[in-house]
């Protein structure tokens, strides 16, 4: 066989593994994209943990590797846990509070009830209160019911450690989150109460559907006026949104959608996105707001994120 139709051959070869990775990675994509996001609670930094999987994934020997999928989560599970340290320092110059990045979800996400509990922004929220191994093996356990010799080799833990990590995450997220997992039907008709009330400046009717001890964030990032700190008290939670919503500005609009598998709103002001309005559901009342200003995480709610598990 000549030089050049050896060398023929292997082009073809290398040629025939990258279509066989490619087709496995794109198989996978929406679940590892979940996994990313549900970790570092920033659909910009998850899509960097996806490339980064793609570029050491395609040079894996796919004839090494029994099972792809759980493959492809170790990689992204150790991608993101090294960016969740990076975050972590970044975080601690943010200007003004921290809300996730918001996804405009499709509705099959908010179907699938614990899918939407996990990446809504009140659960992501408490996911940031967990170390970073913390947090991947809550994660890959409970969301994605990984088993702790998969979760072993994506964190670099025994299987033994890994164990103690889950039961020491679960207590602390138990302790953290919403007491049930709210229907999206109840959330809609809170939502839709607190937009009534919005428009029609109806502060009794806006005081009604809000819990005692509401607390109300807002993030900007520097780039837009939020506050600098959380407002909680139904009280001060219900004067400032009335304020806001009656004070001088451009004209609005209040748009429902789905974002985290969540109802919310989108306000647009002179026809550009301005925030997003995600909440907080307990018992039929509204026990946090989280507003998301900052215009560099508002690109994801212009079209849907597809998320699986």
């Amino acid at each position: 066989m000549s030089e050049r139709t050896t060398g023929t051959a292997e082009q073809l070869a290398r040629g025939d593994r990258v279509d066989s990775a490619t087709e496995a990675f794109v198989a996978h994509r929406n679940l590892l994209f979940t996994v990313a996001y549900e970790m570092l609670g920033s659909a910009a930094d998850a899509e960097d943990v996806l490339q980064e999987t793609w570029l050491r994934w395609v040079g894996v020997d796919l004839d090494t590797v029994r099972e792809q999928r759980a493959y492809l989560v170790r990689i992204t599970t150790r991608q993101a846990l090294s960016r969740l340290r990076t975050l972590g320092r970044r975080k601690e110059s943010y200007v003004g509070p921290w809300l996730p990045e918001p996804l405009l979800t499709a509705p099959d996400v908010a179907e699938d009830v614990e899918l939407a509990d996990s990446v809504s922004m009140a659960m992501l929220l408490v996911l940031e209160t967990l170390a970073p191994t913390e947090r991947a093996v809550f994660v890959l356990r409970e969301v994605f019911d990984l088993d702790y010799d998969e979760i072993s080799d994506a964190v670099d833990k025994s299987p033994g450690a890994v164990r103690q990590i889950a039961h020491r995450a679960r207590a602390h997220v138990a302790a953290r989150r919403p007491r049930d997992v709210v229907s999206p039907a109840e959330t809609r008709a809170a939502l839709k109460a607190f937009q009534r009330a919005i428009e029609t400046g109806d502060m009794q009717g806006l005081f009604d559907i809000l819990a005692p001890d509401v607390v109300l964030l807002s993030d900007g990032g520097g780039l837009k006026q939020t506050l600098a700190q959380p407002i909680a008290g139904a009280g001060k939670v219900a004067r400032l949104l009335a304020a806001g919503v009656n004070g001088p500005g451009a004209e609005r609009s209040v748009e429902p959608v789905q974002i985290n598998g969540c109802p919310a709103l989108i306000v647009r002001l002179d026809g550009e996105i301005d925030t997003v309005v995600a909440m907080r559901v307990e018992d039929g009342l509204i026990t946090g707001f989280y507003f998301v200003r900052n215009p560099e995480k508002l690109s994801r709610v212009e079209q849907e994120t597809a998320l699986s598990r």
